[in-house]
């Protein structure tokens, strides 16, 4: 079965190739983008990483695609299970040198929208280090709510370490609505009263 390709105003959100490998280890041992994430990877190690995307896609039917801007593999955001607790988690990172562009949110809009609409999922969650306010602010965006009673401590990552203690959001299905301008600004959260 092939990857589905997902496409926004800006982006497509595809399986991964290859000529990927450069631009993904240049991400992944770059240390702003790794700063709130953990340690920088070397090229041995983001390859793995590759791998077990494709073979999760192979696994769930869905995954975690390579982002494209303008012809280019930018980062990622997709859907995953993790391996530690219960859901399906929507992800992303981006090469630092396309932060500000709006880029994390609008595909994870889509991801959003292909995790309710196209996979039926009940509610998709989200979770970073307490220190990473970068997604918290992708994770409101997008309209996910945080849940401070289901923040928990990362189980790979060793005591003492501020990267350690982390903060979960989540959206169910019965609150997302999809977002008016196909992935481009807002929420996808339903409008407050």
């Amino acid at each position: 079965m092939g990857i589905t390709e997902l496409t926004t105003e800006r982006l497509v959100l595809r399986g991964w190739r290859e000529s990927d490998r450069a631009a993904f280890h240049s991400m992944n041992s770059d240390p702003q983008v790794m700063a709130t994430i953990g340690p920088v990877m070397t090229r041995s190690q983001s390859d793995a990483f590759m791998d077990r995307i494709t073979l999760h896609f192979d696994e769930h039917g869905y995954g975690v695609w390579c982002v494209e801007f303008e012809g280019e593999s930018v980062g990622f955001t997709g859907l995953m299970v993790p391996w530690f607790r219960d859901g399906v988690e929507i992800g992303w990172r981006i090469r630092s040198d396309f932060w500000g562009r709006g880029i994390a949110p609008e595909a994870a809009r889509e991801c959003l929208r292909h995790g309710f609409e196209d996979l039926a999922l009940d509610e998709i969650i989200s979770f970073t280090a307490v220190t990473n306010s970068n997604s918290q602010r992708v994770m409101n965006k997008i309209g996910l709510a945080r849940d401070p009673d289901a923040d928990f401590d990362h189980p790979s990552v060793p005591e003492g370490n501020p990267l350690r203690p982390h903060v979960l959001y989540r959206l169910a299905r019965a609150d997302w609505r999809p977002h008016p301008a196909g992935g481009i600004g807002g929420t996808g959260a339903p409008p407050t009263e």
